[in-house]
């Protein structure tokens, strides 16, 4: 499905959804607010190509299924390109700090490209993302490209239960880790540990 420009004033909104579990919540409270909801799936990081597709699939499903349109981002999916961005940030928040960071502004970019309105994640819906690094950098983009859309931040995070037990009904594929090899290998390390010490 080729992304159709919006109009201004209709409120809309492109919400980045980092995958389908997290985006529901925040689907559900832009929508009842009277936000026009777009997902755009972008997450480079994402790997292997594997679980990148597993992923997809099931954004794919809750868009369907709360009944929003949904844009992939699939030639976004770079993971050389990805992990030459984390070089030298060799602490777990440096890490993640640059990939939500660098997808709230490609989230921009893109809201800008489409004319949307407003822009949002759902990065800010996971009690394990750095929440507050992600509110700034939204409210940074705001600040410096005040004719672009607006920003709109929400503690989703007040939804984690909520959105637990929706992503369940829905049937959606939820992950074990975040996403990047990194957060793989940390799901892991515990039973790596205990086969080195044997």
């Amino acid at each position: 499905m080729a992304p159709v420009p919006r109009n201004k004033g209709s409120n809309s909104l492109l919400l980045h959804a980092c995958c389908g579990p997290c985006a529901v919540m925040p689907i559900v409270r832009l929508l009842d607010e009277g936000f026009s909801v777009t997902a755009w799936f972008m997450n480079p990081n994402i790997q292997p190509l594997t679980e990148y597709l597993r992923r997809r699939d099931a954004a794919l499903k809750a868009a369907a299924l709360l009944h929003v349109d949904i844009i992939c981002a699939d030639e976004t999916w770079d993971i050389t390109l990805w992990l030459r961005g984390v070089v030298g940030r060799d602490t777990k928040l440096g890490r993640c700090v640059f990939c939500c960071e660098s997808r709230i502004a490609a989230a921009f970019a893109k809201a800008s490209e489409l004319d949307f309105d407003c822009v949002s994640s759902s990065l800010l819906y996971s009690r394990y993302q750095p929440h507050d690094c992600i509110a700034a950098a939204g409210r940074r983009m705001d600040e410096e490209h005040p004719a672009g859309p607006r920003f709109v931040y929400r503690d989703f995070r007040n939804d984690w239960q909520d959105g637990i037990a929706l992503s369940k009904r829905l049937g959606l594929y939820r992950q074990a880790y975040c996403g990047c090899v990194y957060s793989e290998a940390e799901r892991y390390e515990k039973r790596l540990a205990v086969l080195v010490t044997r």
